[in-house]
């Protein structure tokens, strides 16, 4: 199974979204984005770390990793490789006596773990197809080379809901993005 190489885009926030954040994930070398849901703690624990901010005491995830570097592993890598039914699943891949070993997890302490090890973040090929999200490069195509859809013209349900997409995209609204995603893979579903 093919994964695909993502980088850390950011965390957006809405007041509609009682206390949940976006983790945005933004494909390296490409234009697809993933936004996942988190929850506070989670998000607070990728921000402290991507801002290089060390409270004064361990967090959760900090114990965790002197834990798993106490025993002589090292985490490899973490893989989002599974949505089932908007869920989000993840596998930590770590080394212990040379063996690679996989482990279940959710993708927030995931990433947050994969942060602080330094590790890369991958998210398989079926993943990204059904939850990623096209962003429009410069020369105004989406990725699979299309042109856009042109204002002068009375749109689809379909053209209208990715024309709202893109908005959202281009306005960071993570959130919108993500269910404008949903109600377009239910119409093409």
């Amino acid at each position: 199974m093919q994964n695909i190489k993502m980088d850390i885009l950011g965390l957006s926030t809405s007041p509609s979204s009682g206390g949940a954040y976006a983790l945005i994930l933004t494909e390296s070398g490409g234009n697809r984005r993933l936004p996942i849901i988190i929850g506070t703690f989670e998000a607070q624990a990728i921000a402290l770390e991507l801002e290089n901010i060390k409270p004064p005491r361990p967090m959760t995830h900090d114990l965790l990793k002197n834990i798993v570097e106490s025993f002589d592993s090292d985490v490899e890598k973490v893989v989002i490789n599974d949505l089932t039914e908007g869920t989000f699943f993840a596998q930590i891949h770590y080394h212990k006596n040379g063996d690679t070993i996989e482990l279940d997890a959710r993708p927030s302490d995931a990433i947050a773990l994969a942060i602080r090890f330094g590790a890369p973040i991958y998210v398989t090929k079926h993943v990204i197809d059904e939850a990623g999200i096209v962003t429009e490069s410069k020369s105004g195509e989406t990725e699979a080379g299309e042109e856009s859809p042109s204002t002068g013209t009375e749109l689809s349900q379909m053209e209208e809901l990715e024309k709202e997409l893109q908005m959202a995209i281009e306005t960071e609204n993570y959130e919108k993005a993500a269910k404008l995603r949903d109600q377009i893979s239910k119409l093409k579903g």
